[in-house]
């Protein structure tokens, strides 16, 4: 079925403005403060506030046609396709006409003792009066090709790459069947001149991973500057290594990390830890705090773990330099994978506090986290696995809130229990604890759409893939529980399902999911989350084809899709909940919203929704034949069609008014980037927002390089038209001099006006 505005509206219930809550009273304080009546989520507008951008794609309801609406009559499908027969991309973040953006803080720029990393995601405002305030932002990831490329222009240092790409290549050490490619830096003697060499490149790349907070404040004309205070600083990835400034940990989990010999490898540094490194997205507490949600942590370290919850040997993730990736960076240091893939706390005012690991929220590759905090009643903060079968997870507090905006609140986060997402077909749900009385009762594979399911291998430890029923049977008969799973002592084995909690979820029958990014509270309590991608991982897993369809109820589909989540009674603690998908990514032509990829979500004051893509940088403006078909006649796949979409972008959806269900494209992002951790400021006059990677897939741009390209569009209606698209090549952002070096940076988007960014 395609979940189109007049859906999406039904979505929305009888009236326009409502949601369907089963008439439950709001009356309970959330992680966002609202005055919505009981039942709605947005406040609505009089008019949106601006008009909004013409995109590459035609959308229904006439837009994404500039503020001009273009009706679909025959007349009009003609009109409409000519006003997009032409289309030029461009090297900016392009934002409707009144809108401008001000850079805050770039790659290289100087943090405390540090600078400021590459790859900004989360951003979070916690304000200590108005328009002044604490901007703690995540740094994700290392993008091979522009990092390396601009790293010397930028850092002003020269790194021994080439050096060390020549000794990888040159190593004819013959690695295992489930090892990575690589060197396996950590077993070199410390007097190599290799080691010294990949130590280096390591540490300058770790120190661009973790998170920054740095001090701002909005000037008079609506700009936000850096006040660079004392409480400015790094968190990175390598953090106590040499300066002492480890970050902690709480939960079961830490009984593992204090073990000075197990089944696997020890760092034998207890509950210390080194550092914290791809930090994606995060959360802001009602206390002032800041989660930031370590992730793709697999690159970097070893993911899997011994049945004990030690690691795996730091061989296998050695470093490796491609021209896709820089990975294996803790291999040379020793880093045990066990102490990544965490949620991480932090409160931007203390200057002495580095970051605490709370393993009660579980490991995995956490994107996003959703906090839901009431007077009297327990936490409950969500997270998703952004991996494809990855989980939707919900934490609840043994303890319960007295006061939301009391730091002790952060003394909650220490002791609970940690629960997966079990959803029907439906519409209803359940949560299942990861504990170790839980019965083991993985889903069958023929109901996921790669027919394949990883699950924790006994004795041996690490993943094993399950393809078939009676590989699940077998496995039933043989471990009854969780605790059968896992080794140690109750407690230890609790932390070991937690420092395994996705393939403890697998293993308990959690529903595997199509790649969780963001998980958001809306005003009124219910969850809103966003769903990147169904398509299949032949490794990782993929999605429920039940729960995870396409708009003509195909399997693997590739866009995405926006889910709304509401608990039993409106409870925090409840154990089941009701879903409904409100949005799905796609052509319009195919019951598709008109964007690809759904990734952060954000409520701006007036409860509209607010929605970032994240379409990889090699599918971004991917040229699609006339016929959609490849030379050797086979249909282009779903996944080059994303090129269609253009540039990733960021757009506004109202869910309440007369505009309730319709998007509305805001901005795009300049070449090869993407936007991210979009957040806007109390008094609704900034939004926040992380560009992140432009030029990553062709570095930077030589001379105003463009190419003309060609595309196979459709009008809403199905109407096939061609689209010539002018693309340049590689990204100048944010200069946009000619020839200048991408570098990623976080803007503040304001109306020049200074007023409210919507209405």
């Amino acid at each position: 079925m395609a979940i189109n505005r007049r859906h999406f509206l039904l979505f929305l219930g009888a009236g326009v403005g409502t949601v369907a809550c089963n008439g439950r009273p709001q009356g309970q304080q959330s992680s966002v403060s609202t005055s919505q009546p009981a039942g709605t989520i947005g406040k609505p507008p009089a008019k949106l506030g601006f008009s909004p951008l013409k995109g590459p794609m035609p959308l229904a309801n006439g837009t994404a046609t500039g503020a001009k609406q273009v009706s679909f009559t025959a007349n009009g499908d003609e009109q409409l396709a000519a006003s997009f027969a032409n289309y030029e991309v461009m090297d900016d973040l392009v934002l409707p006409e009144g809108y401008t953006y001000d850079i805050v803080a770039k790659w290289g720029d100087k943090v405390g003792d540090s600078r400021f990393g590459f790859n900004n995601d989360y951003l979070s405002l916690v304000e200590t009066s108005n328009g002044e305030g604490f901007l703690t932002v995540n740094f994700e990831y290392i993008s091979a090709v522009s990092w390396q490329q601009t790293y010397e222009k930028v850092i002003g240092k020269a790194l021994p790459l080439r050096e060390v790409d020549q000794a990888i290549k040159a190593s004819t050490k013959v690695l295992k069947a489930d090892q990575a490619p690589g060197l396996n830096a950590f077993a070199l003697a410390d007097s190599d001149p290799v080691k010294a060499k990949i130590k280096l490149i390591a540490q300058e790349a770790l120190t661009d991973l973790g998170l920054g907070v740095i001090s701002v404040r909005r000037e008079s004309d609506g700009r936000w500057v850096r006040t660079n205070g004392t409480s400015d600083r790094r968190v990175t990835g390598i953090s106590g290594l040499t300066d002492g400034r480890y970050l902690s940990a709480t939960g079961p989990a830490v009984a593992i990390f204090r073990k000075s010999k197990g089944q696997g490898y020890v760092d034998k540094l207890g509950a210390k830890i080194i550092g914290t490194m791809q930090n994606c997205a995060g959360g802001t507490t009602p206390w002032g705090t800041v989660l930031s949600a370590e992730e793709n942590i697999q690159g970097q370290v070893p993911e899997p773990v011994h049945a004990d919850g030690t690691s795996f040997d730091p061989v296998y993730r050695p470093f490796n330099i491609t021209d896709e990736e820089i990975s294996g960076l803790g291999n040379v240091f020793g880093l045990a994978g066990n102490k990544y893939g965490w949620m991480v706390e932090i409160d931007p005012a203390n200057p002495k506090d580095y970051g605490t690991k709370h393993t009660w929220l579980g490991r995995y590759r956490h994107e996003a986290v959703g906090v839901r905090v009431e007077t009297g009643k327990r936490l409950a903060f969500y997270s998703g696995c952004d991996r494809r079968g990855g989980h939707i997870y919900k934490f609840v507090s043994k303890a319960k809130v007295s006061d939301p905006k009391d730091k002790a609140n952060s003394e909650l986060l220490t002791d609970g229990m940690l629960y997966a997402a079990k959803f029907n077909p439906d519409g209803t749900g359940r949560w299942i604890a990861l504990a170790p009385s839980t019965p083991v009762d993985p889903e069958t594979t023929a109901r996921l759409a790669g027919a394949m399911l990883p699950l924790p291998q006994r004795p041996q430890g690490g993943v094993m893939q399950v393809e078939d029923d009676e590989q699940i049977e077998a496995f039933k008969q043989k471990f009854k529980t969780l605790g059968q799973l896992y080794a140690g002592s109750d407690a230890e084995k609790q932390g070991a399902i937690l420092i395994d909690a996705h393939y403890a979820g697998n293993a308990a029958g959690a529903t595997c999911t199509a790649r969780p990014e963001d998980t958001e509270i809306a005003p009124d309590g219910s969850l809103f989350i966003s769903f990147t991608s169904g398509a299949v991982s032949k490794e990782d897993g993929s999605p429920d084809v039940r729960i995870f369809k396409g708009p003509d109820g195909s399997a693997a589909y590739e866009y995405g899709w926006v889910m709304h989540l509401t608990e039993e009674g409106n409870e925090p603690a409840a154990m089941s909940f009701q879903w409904k998908m409100m949005a799905t990514g796609g052509e319009p032509a195919a019951g598709g919203f008109g964007f690809s990829n759904p990734d952060n979500l954000a409520f701006d004051p007036n409860g509209n929704l607010w929605i970032v893509t994240d379409m990889p940088s090699d599918k971004m403006n991917y040229p699609v034949p006339a016929d959609r078909l490849e030379k050797n006649g086979v249909p282009v796949k779903a996944s080059n069609l994303r090129g269609l979409f253009g540039n990733n972008s960021i757009w506004c959806i109202p869910l309440a008014g007369e505009a309730a269900g319709t998007p509305f494209l805001f901005g795009t992002a300049p070449m090869d980037a993407e936007l991210t951790g979009p957040y806007f400021a109390p008094d609704g006059k900034t939004l926040f927002l992380s560009v992140q990677h432009p030029g990553e897939l062709n570095g930077t741009r030589k001379d105003k390089a463009a190419e003309t390209r060609q595309y196979a569009m459709r009008l809403p209606g199905g109407q096939p038209f061609t689209q010539t698209r002018t693309v340049p090549i590689g990204s100048n952002w944010p200069t946009k001099e000619p020839n200048d070096p991408p570098i990623p940076a976080v803007v503040a988007i304001r109306r020049r006006d200074q007023a409210a960014i919507t209405t």
